[in-house]
């Protein structure tokens, strides 16, 4: 069903005047006149919020005044229960649609009591129909008797029978049993009473809190595990640090070694060519004293033969 906004367009000059005038965020009024009116209307309401509890964009309240008029503060309503479908959930004094981007509710319940006038009743019908209430419901828990209304373009019609209707917006159904009404979610579970309501929230709330201490838990046996594996990786990282540092000390060791061992090599081979050279000039001093011996045998055997020269001449001398 599309949504027709029944409110009248404001203007800047006109918004800015309005932003003086104060809503009041109550009427003065109980919000019920007896123990049967507000379980009932704690009933609805609660079960509504139950059925719409996961869906963000669905606004459930009760007895909160309605302001469909922005500048007039006189021109409102207080449901006793009230649907806004895709408006946000959340606290609110009044709901005042102009800050609601301009959407009117869409499902109304008014639940009766003693109280009750017909003229009454006929002004609030009046307004709802005026503002663009899609769905009005009124159920008089005193009499057993229930009556609904359905949008039809700028009117509310009568629905007729009201007994098994469903309603288009909350897919809720609606039926009397022995006078009494009861309600359907869409899964086919009745509203359960206030009462109930409540101790099935508390028992929703410690379940909740029992799920969230389990999630905390198990939040801190994950976190646990977490920084002993984090512990673990660290310890092998430091086992292979230790690993790599005393291979690289034994290769530091090795490199040592082999420096050690080459430098007594080459002390070695040094060694080595020393002697080497002093045999070969051991060599070359023997070669020449051996050169000087030749040499002074040489010069020996001249001289001997200088001598026996020397000697036949001194012979043939002496015979002549």
């Amino acid at each position: 069903m599309n949504q027709v906004s029944y409110a009248p367009t404001i203007h800047s000059r006109q918004r800015e005047q309005f932003e003086e005038i104060f809503y009041p965020e109550s009427d003065g009024k109980p919000m019920a006149d007896n123990t049967l009116q507000f379980r009932w209307i704690m009933t609805i309401e609660g079960n509504l919020e139950v059925l719409f509890r996961d869906q963000p964009d669905v606004f459930v309240a009760g007895d909160l005044l309605w302001y469909p008029v922005e500048g007039n503060n006189q021109l409102r309503q207080a449901p006793d229960v009230l649907v806004a479908i895709g408006r946000p959930k959340g606290d609110r004094g009044s709901y005042r649609q102009w800050e609601e981007d301009n959407l009117p509710l869409h499902v109304v319940f008014e639940i009766l009591s003693p109280g009750n006038r017909a003229a009454e009743m006929n002004q609030k019908f009046k307004f709802y129909e005026r503002y663009g209430v899609e769905e009005y419901y009124i159920y008089d828990p005193d009499r057993g008797k229930l009556k609904g209304w359905l949008r039809h373009g700028s009117e509310l019609s009568p629905i007729d029978p009201m007994a098994g209707w469903v309603s288009p917006r909350l897919g809720i159904r609606f039926e009397l049993v022995e006078g009494e009404l009861a309600l359907y979610h869409p899964t086919g579970e009745q509203f359960i009473g206030y009462v109930e309501l409540a101790s099935q929230r508390e028992h929703e709330h410690v379940w909740a809190e029992a799920q969230l201490i389990l999630s905390e838990a198990r939040t801190e046996q994950e976190q646990q595990a977490k920084e002993r594996a984090l512990q673990q990786v660290e310890q092998e990282r430091r086992a292979k640090e230790h690993e790599r540092l005393a291979k690289e000390q034994a290769l530091q060791h090795a490199e040592q070694e082999w420096r050690a061992k080459e430098q007594e090599r080459r002390a070695k081979e040094q060694e080595r060519r020393a002697k080497e050279l002093a045999l070969q000039q051991a060599e070359q001093e023997r070669q020449a004293k051996e050169q000087a011996l030749q040499q002074a045998e040489q010069e020996r055997q001249r001289a001997n033969s200088l001598e026996l020269e020397l000697a036949r001449l001194r012979a043939e001398l002496a015979r002549k």
